[in-house]
């Protein structure tokens, strides 16, 4: 199906899409695993709030609403959540350089008697590391594939010119687990706010959302924007804070009552414009 371009939906989707994609490409994270991801979470969110008169969302319009065909959506919809997650391990959809680490551990002919991934020769014939290369990275060069490899410790050279792996899956650039979750909570609670701005009836209030930006300032300045956005974000969500806690629902007695999540979040902005360098 052609995407119009054109639609201000895609044009601002082509824009968000570009700090998640450096997002994700920086965590190994390939544009099949992307889309697989993509497609469940399409057929999810399809099935679980865009029923018709409270009624639960049938196959046919949900094939209707993503553009995926009823055998697509039957199959998301059978395997569940787990099993679509499951799958993102396949390896038709990991990288090159994830292909090429999982059958080092995998392959019998790149592995010991115990199973443990060899120390391999780089060049040669037999069990060598490009032999490994062709046979799960196809035409990718090898001598790319070493430096990103090794740039991302996901192996090592031994002092007699073999390699050794480190890892068994590849992450360009390791970033911890929690962040990672935290960072996805955030994304989700903007996106949320900014979807409910545009799609809310007329009659529901907005939430608030909006930003303080120039694109004229001197980049000397900074370092004393980091200092100004340190402080005085942080003084505002420390009153929100208070607010909130002195605002929190009370059981009456011992029941639990209705609640809402309230919050509100702060984040800078920085971008480079004509002429910065860094």
């Amino acid at each position: 199906m052609e995407i119009q371009s054109h639609r201000p939906i895609v044009t601002a989707s082509l824009r968000w899409l570009r700090p998640i994609a450096r997002w994700l490409l920086k965590s190994g994270v390939t544009w099949k695993q992307f889309a697989e991801l993509s497609r469940g979470v399409f057929v999810s969110v399809a099935a679980e709030e865009f029923g018709l008169r409270g009624r639960p969302t049938n196959v046919s319009r949900i094939a209707l609403l993503t553009g995926m065909t009823r055998r697509e959506v039957r199959r998301y919809r059978e395997s569940g959540a787990a099993t679509a997650v499951e799958d993102l391990r396949a390896e038709d959809d990991l990288n090159h350089a994830s292909r090429v680490l999982a059958g080092w551990h995998l392959d019998a002919e790149f592995i010991d008697e115990i199973g443990k991934p060899r120390a391999l020769e780089a060049k040669g014939d037999g069990a060598t590391f490009e032999q490994l290369v062709r046979r799960y990275a196809g035409d990718i060069p090898v001598t790319a594939l070493i430096k990103e490899l090794v740039r991302s410790n996901s192996i090592e050279r031994t002092t007699d010119g073999r390699y050794r792996a480190l890892r068994r899956f590849y992450m360009p650039r390791a970033m911890d687990g929690q962040a990672v979750e935290r960072a996805g909570a955030v994304l989700a609670d903007l996106a949320a706010t900014v979807e409910h701005n545009l799609a809310r009836d007329a009659a529901e209030p907005p939430r608030f959302e909006g930003r303080a930006q120039s694109r004229q300032v001197d980049p000397r300045q900074l370092p004393a924007f980091r200092a100004f956005m340190e402080r005085e974000g942080q003084a505002f969500l420390e009153r929100c804070d208070e607010w909130l806690s002195a605002h929190e629902a009370q059981q009456v007695d011992g029941a639990q009552v209705a609640t809402l999540r309230l919050g509100a979040g702060v984040f800078a902005i920085q971008e480079r414009t004509v002429g910065e360098e860094s």
